[in-house]
């Protein structure tokens, strides 16, 4: 087994090691060279007395089940002791950005509504489409539609851990993406409008956008 990618690094730090994790590769890639470090290339360093671990993901989202699968990879080595795992924190907001969360796949075929603002934790697969009156956050891949501000509301936001749409639309300016976005290196992205037209920014920028969204405590 060679895994030739650097989704992971491991740091020596006075009192243990730091595990950072790429927060802009697929999650199955993350995991399968987390498996092949600790099998095989940094196994000298992994072994004897028990070992503290820092986990960052740095700007990566996970869910509870997503979590316990890298605690269940480092788990496999006794002596490692997990101490912290930093990520992003989901805050939800009450009043009128209150986020409604709903988790599973959006299939072929299948069409999501919502009043509101979503959190979505999940996967939209292509020919999948979330629809919604107000603001769309995936926990997950956009790999189908995802239209928000359904009622010509153009502050809308679509923000996705992995943003490859077949479509994107808010209110009523429709963008499809370019070919090139299949094959280019996609991160934690949301799309936004400026002047009437489609943009598309890294997750950290989006308060800048929307002051009001505080949906990313320390973002």
């Amino acid at each position: 087994m060679t895994v030739k990618s650097n989704h992971v690094t491991i740091k020596g730090i006075k009192d243990g090691l730091v595990f950072l994790l790429d927060d802009k590769c697929d999650f199955s890639s993350l995991l399968e060279e987390l498996k092949y470090k600790l099998e095989f290339s940094h196994q000298h360093i992994l072994t004897g007395p028990i070992i503290h671990v820092d986990v960052k993901l740095g700007m990566r989202l996970v869910t509870d089940d997503q979590k316990e699968l890298i605690l269940d990879i480092l788990k496999q080595k006794g002596n490692l002791l997990v101490r912290s795992f930093e990520m992003p924190e989901i805050v939800r907001a009450d009043g009128p950005q209150a986020l409604t969360t709903i988790a599973g796949i959006v299939r072929s075929g299948q069409v999501l509504h919502h009043e509101g603002n979503l959190l979505f934790i999940g996967d939209v697969n292509p020919g999948g489409t979330i629809r919604c009156t107000g603001d769309i956050l995936i926990l997950g891949a956009l790999r189908g539609m995802a239209h928000a501000g359904l009622e010509g509301n153009e502050n809308s936001i679509i923000a996705a851990s992995y943003l490859s749409p077949t479509q994107l639309r808010i209110a009523e300016t429709i963008s499809r993406p370019p070919d090139e976005w299949e094959n280019r290196e996609t991160s934690m992205e949301f799309a936004f409008l400026r002047e009437g037209k489609m943009q598309i920014d890294k997750i950290i920028s989006m308060t800048r956008v929307r002051p009001d969204l505080n949906v990313f405590k320390g973002v």
